[in-house]
């Protein structure tokens, strides 16, 4: 099995902090370090990063760190990274045709979350998001930011990140069948959506798009220093993935 890896933004708000987003030391390791060695976790040994600003360094940093006989990368570069996410993962649609796994390079997570969804049964027109419950009061998560979403019976009603009317939020780990890239195509081209949610949402309204509790599992979106300081702050107890 596969996972993709969205690397292409520039990350504005860390860059006082370091050049290339997912380079930030995070406990002193490398931000997609914890991305991917979350993923060997799962026993996940393919993965296809999707780079875009700073690559270079970036691409550096991942064929030294990682050796062959322990993961397999392959590196794609978006040039038009400037844009939304969903051009990132639409650029690997001809390396993945079967089910994977789709992550963000700047989201940490329990790889127990990746087990739980391997589990589940997905279909051949469908995606699955691993979705947390807990609106009030999340310890880890900016408000202001986070994607959020409405779920209704298991199955993703709304997606987006001004949603007024929802009760989980996006933990930015999917599992996917290649259908995904269908839908990024349609939202592309007829709405000039470039956004991950805009594929979510098509799949949404087809009754194709899933959700996933995570049942209190932890996840964050190191995605300013607030958010940064909490995952440190979380990290430094000792985790059993790394």
């Amino acid at each position: 099995m596969k996972a993709l890896i969205i690397a292409a933004g520039q990350g504005q708000r860390l860059s006082g902090l370091c050049a290339s987003k997912p380079l930030l030391p995070v406990c002193r390791r490398p931000l997609i370090d914890w991305v991917i060695r979350g993923l060997q976790k799962a026993g996940i040994k393919e993965v296809i990063v999707v780079t875009g600003y700073n690559r270079d360094r970036l691409e550096e940093h991942l064929k030294t760190a990682f050796l062959p006989g322990e993961i397999n990368l392959t590196l794609l570069y978006n040039d038009q990274w400037h844009k939304e996410n969903g051009l990132s993962v639409f650029r690997a649609r001809p390396l993945l045709k079967e089910p994977f796994f789709l992550l963000m390079s700047d989201h940490i997570f329990d790889p127990a979350i990746l087990d739980q969804l391997r589990r589940s049964e997905l279909k051949k027109d469908e995606i699955i998001l691993a979705v947390d419950s807990r609106v009030e009061n999340h310890p880890y998560v900016d408000l202001a930011d986070v994607t959020r979403v409405k779920v209704e019976n298991g199955k993703i009603m709304d997606i987006g990140k001004g949603l007024v009317d929802y009760n989980a939020f996006d933990t930015g780990i999917f599992f996917c069948q290649p259908v995904l890239f269908d839908a990024l195509e349609e939202s592309q081209r007829k709405a000039g959506d470039f956004s991950l949610s805009g594929g979510i949402k098509i799949l949404a309204t087809r009754g194709k798009a899933r959700a996933m509790e995570i049942g209190g599992r932890f996840w964050i979106d190191v995605d300013d220093p607030k958010a940064l300081e909490r995952a440190e702050s979380f990290l430094k107890n000792g985790v059993t993935w790394y």
